[in-house]
C-alpha cells in the first residue's frame, strides 16, 4: 500500500506514534488509509449538509476495511460571490483545491480518496486532483436542492432572484414581491435546483464513471444520498485493493460520454472549461471543437432549467443519468465505471419513468445538443454558447456593439436602461488573465432577461457565464482581450454578426482594420496587482485551453 511508506519499518516509529496520537489503533494500522476530502462549509447551501454525509462515508470506509481520515478544502459559492470582487476568486479556487488535495495526499501517503463535493469549482478541482494524482478515488456529490415554493408555484434560485431583480428594476414586480421570492427560492441544503454548473458537473462526474449511479441527482438531505455516501465509502476500499485508478476510468471515450450527457441535457457552458482541464491532468487533449462535434451528433433530450421547464428533482425521479444514457444508446461508449458495472450495464438496468422529462432520440427537445462553438474574426480560438437556451428568432442576429471593459460598467448601463433592442453588449477584459479569474456574467444576463430584452439583445464576453444563464449569451471568447485577442479591437457602434447555424461570430470590419486597431490598443491596468490572483493572471491560459495553469 502507498501508506506503507509512513507506517512500516523501524524507521517509521515516530510516524506511527503521531498517528496513534490521532486515535488510530494498532490493528487499524494494517488497513488502507482513506482520505475523505470534505468541502463542508457553513457558507454554501450545497455544502451545509456534508457533516452528515461525512459520517456515512466513514461508516462505509470502516465496513469496507479501511481507516478513514477527514481533511478539508475550501469552497466559494458563485451566487454569493457574484457581481463583486469575490467572483475574481471563484475559478482560481479550482486550482487551489487540486493543489491542496495533491499536497495532503502526497504528504500523508494516502491509499485512496473519497471526494465529497457539490458546487461549481469544487467538483472540477477535485477531479483535477484525481487525474493528477492517479490514486484510487471516488466522487460523492452532496445533491441538488429541492425547489422552493411561493404562491403554490415551484421556485428556483436563478429565475426567482437574479431574473426577478431585473423584473423589479423594470417595474414588472414590486419590491415586496421580490423580498418574498428571495425568501422562497432556496428552501435549504443542496446545489441550486436547475442544471446549472454544480449539477452539470455532478452529472459529468457520474457520466465519467467517477461516482456511483444516481449520485449526481439524488437529492440533498434524502436518505438515498446517505446510502450512496456509505456505499461509496465501501467501494473506495475495493478500488484500493484492486488498484483501480482514475485514469483507468477517465479515458478519452469516458470524456466523450461526459460531453454527450452534457449536450443531451443542455448543461452549463462551464464544462467547456472544466472537462478539457480535467482531461489535461489525465494526459488527454480535448479541444473546444470536440464539444461542437458531439453536440451536432447528440440531440437535447431533456428540457431542464434554466433553458427548459424541469428541475433536477424531476430528472432524478424520471431515471437520472442511467436513463439518459439508455436513451442515447450508441452515442454512449461502453466504459468501465467505479461501480463495477460498465456504462452499457448501467444503461441496460435503467428505467425511464417519464418520457416527457427524459425524451427518446426520435422525440428530442432540440435536434442538437446544448453547446455550440462559434469561431470567426472576433473569436479565432473559439467561443461557446448554450444554444438550447436561445430562441429560434435569435439564432441569427446582427447588432450594434456597446463596449464595456468590465462587468460593473456593463451592469451600470443595463440597470440604467441604456441598453436597447438591437444592441450587442460586449464585456471584455474579464477572461482568465484579464479578469483575473474569468468572472461569471450572470447578473448582466439575468438583468437583460428580467427586463424583457432576452430576444432583442445579445451579450458577448471573454469572461464566462453561470450555468443559470439563458438567452443569446456568448462566452469564452479566445484569445481574450488581455492576451491580445481581437475582442480588444471592438469599438462602440461596430456591427457584430452572430450566426449559430454556421457557427460564426463576426466583427463586420476588414482584417486589415482589425490589425490597425490592434496596433493602437491600450490595455487597461490590471484590476488586481497583488496576492494570489496576480500570480494566477501571470500563469493562466485562455479559455480555449480550459484555462489551465502554465
Amino acid at each position: 500500500m502507498r501508506s506503507d511508506r509512513v507506517k512500516k519499518g523501524i524507521e517509521r516509529a515516530p510516524h506511527r506514534s503521531l498517528m496513534y496520537a490521532t486515535g488510530v489503533s494498532k490493528k487499524s494500522m494494517e488497513r488502507p488509509f482513506i482520505g475523505i476530502v470534505s468541502s463542508f462549509t457553513d457558507l454554501i447551501p450545497g455544502h451545509t449538509g456534508m457533516r452528515d454525509l461525512e459520517r456515512f462515508i466513514e461508516k462505509g470506509v470502516h465496513s469496507g476495511g479501511g481507516q478513514s481520515f477527514i481533511f478539508s478544502v475550501p469552497g466559494v459559492c458563485d451566487g454569493i460571490s457574484m457581481g463583486h470582487v469575490g467572483m475574481h476568486y471563484s475559478l482560481p479556487t479550482r486550482e487551489l483545491i487540486a493543489d491542496m488535495i495533491e499536497s495532503v495526499t502526497m504528504a500523508h501517503a494516502l491509499d485512496g480518496l473519497v471526494l465529497l463535493t457539490n458546487c461549481d469549482k469544487i467538483t472540477p478541482g477535485m477531479l483535477l486532483a484525481a487525474g493528477r494524482l492517479n490514486v484510487p478515488c471516488i466522487v460523492v456529490t452532496a445533491g441538488p436542492m429541492m425547489t422552493g415554493n411561493y404562491k403554490n408555484i415551484r421556485r428556483d434560485f436563478i429565475t426567482d432572484t437574479f431574473e426577478a431583480m431585473g423584473q423589479c428594476q423594470a417595474g414588472l414586480i414590486t419590491r415586496d414581491e421580490l423580498d418574498r421570492l428571495e425568501m422562497s427560492a432556496c428552501p435549504g441544503q443542496g446545489s441550486c435546483q436547475g442544471l446549472f454548473t454544480a449539477n452539470t458537473m455532478a452529472c459529468v462526474s457520474e457520466a465519467l464513471g467517477m461516482s456511483l449511479p444516481y449520485c449526481a441527482t439524488a437529492l440533498a438531505g434524502f436518505a438515498e444520498k446517505r446510502r450512496i455516501a456509505q456505499e461509496s465509502g465501501e467501494v473506495i476500499c475495493r478500488l484500493v485493493r484492486e488498484d483501480i485508478k482514475p485514469r483507468d476510468i477517465m479515458t478519452a471515450q469516458a470524456f466523450d460520454n461526459a460531453i454527450a450527457i452534457d449536450m443531451a441535457l443542455g448543461g452549463s457552458t462551464n464544462t467547456a472549461l472544466h472537462i478539457p482541464a480535467i482531461a489535461h491532468e489525465c494526459g488527454i487533449r480535448i479541444p473546444m471543437e470536440r464539444f461542437d462535434e458531439i453536440s451536432r451528433q447528440v440531440p437535447n433530450i431533456s428540457s431542464l432549467k434554466p433553458a427548459g421547464i424541469y428541475y433536477m428533482e424531476d430528472f432524478h425521479f424520471a431515471g437520472g443519468i442511467p436513463a439518459a444514457m439508455q436513451q442515447l444508446g450508441a452515442n454512449i461508449h461502453d466504459c468501465l465505471t467505479l461501480s463495477g458495472l460498465t456504462t452499457a450495464q448501467i444503461a441496460a438496468q435503467a428505467i425511464n419513468y417519464n418520457q416527457e422529462v427524459i425524451r427518446t432520440m426520435d422525440n428530442p427537445v432540440k435536434k442538437e445538443g446544448g453547446i455550440a462553438v462559434l469561431k470567426g474574426n472576433l473569436a479565432p480560438g473559439g467561443s461557446v454558447i448554450k444554444q438550447t437556451a436561445v430562441s429560434d428568432a435569435m439564432r441569427h442576429f446582427s447588432g450594434t456593439a456597446r463596449v464595456f471593459n468590465s462587468e460593473e460598467m456593463a451592469m451600470e448601463a443595463i440597470m440604467g436602461k441604456q441598453i436597447k433592442a438591437g444592441d450587442v453588449v460586449v464585456i471584455r477584459y474579464e477572461g482568465p488573465r484579464g479578469g483575473p479569474g474569468m468572472r461569471e456574467m450572470l447578473a448582466p444576463t439575468a438583468a437583460i432577461m428580467g427586463m424583457g430584452l432576452g430576444e432583442k439583445v445579445c451579450l458577448i464576453t471573454d469572461g464566462r457565464f453561470s450555468g443559470g444563464t439563458r438567452g443569446p449569451c456568448i462566452g469564452h471568447i479566445s484569445p481574450e482581450a488581455a492576451a491580445g485577442g481581437p475582442i480588444a479591437a471592438v469599438q462602440e457602434g461596430d456591427t457584430i454578426i452572430i450566426d449559430l447555424d454556421s457557427r460564426s461570430l463576426h466583427l463586420d470590419i476588414t482584417d486589415e482594420e482589425i490589425a490597425r486597431r490592434m496596433e493602437r490598443v491600450v490595455h487597461p491596468e490590471p484590476k488586481i496587482k497583488t496576492g494570489w490572483l496576480a500570480r494566477y493572471a501571470r500563469q493562466v491560459t485562455s479559455a480555449d485551453t480550459g484555462a489551465v495553469m502554465e
